[in-house]
Order: structure tokens, then sequence, then C-alpha cells
């Protein structure tokens, strides 16, 4: 069974590095000006959900699994993603808005989230992938 949950951790957590450099390749083709705002905003809350429902099964499954440093180590992002999402004020688009992107350094703020999230999600790979190699 425990190998059954860090195969599953894996193969989400290389999902969620994907999207993570998809964040950063999109934001930072919206930096350069190689696409407008509005067509970076909707492509990247397309996939917000999906990778908040994404991480929050596996902090879900490390918890049920008991796997106690490692959900305490996933829990504040998963927490992060939640609140960001839930904290979207009425009227945006969604997390990314296209009328506020460039507004006071968000999209530098955004590309910086982005890296973070890129360096946790190969820090996790790396730590489930010696987890199967356990099993």
């Amino acid at each position: 069974m425990e190998a059954v949950v860090f195969v599953f951790s894996l193969l989400d957590c290389c999902a969620l590095i994907f999207l993570s450099v998809y964040f950063i390749i999109t934001l930072s083709d919206l930096e350069c000006d190689y696409i407008n705002a509005r067509s970076c905003c909707s492509k990247l809350n397309k996939w917000v959900i999906p990778e908040l429902i994404g991480h929050t099964i596996v902090t879900v499954l490390m918890l049920v699994s008991l796997h106690w440093f490692i959900f305490l180590l996933n829990l504040p992002v998963a927490t992060w993603n939640i609140y960001r999402f839930i904290m979207v004020p009425s009227g945006n688009m969604g997390v990314f808005d296209p009328t506020e992107i460039h507004n006071r350094g968000q999209l530098k703020s955004h590309m910086k989230e982005a890296m973070i999230k890129l360096g946790f999600h190969l820090l996790c790979f790396f730590m489930y992938l010696y987890r199967c190699e356990d099993y």
C-alpha cells in the first residue's frame, strides 16, 4: 500500500512540476510581450483548479497514510493554494486577472511564486522517489 501512495504522489508531483514550468513560461511570455494579458490570464486560470486539486489530494493522502513529515511539508503550500483561490475578488477573471496583472508588481510576484512552487515540487519529487525506493 505504501508503494502505491508514493507512486501516485510521484506521478502527481510530475504533473505539478509540468504546471509550474507552464506557469513560468506563460508569465515570461507576458513579460516579454509575446502574448497579451487577457490571453495569458485565461490560459493560467484554466490550470489553477487542477493544480489546487492535485496538491490537495497528495496532502490528504499523506495525512491518511500517516506520513506526518511529508503531510506537514505539503500543508502550507496546499493552504496557500486554497487561500489564493478563495480570496479572488468578485469581478476578477480569476487568480490571474488581466486588468491587474501589470499593477503593483503582480507579474513579478506571480513569477516568484511559480519559481518557488517549482523548487518545492522538485524537492518533493526527489523525496517521493527516495521513498519509492524503500518499498
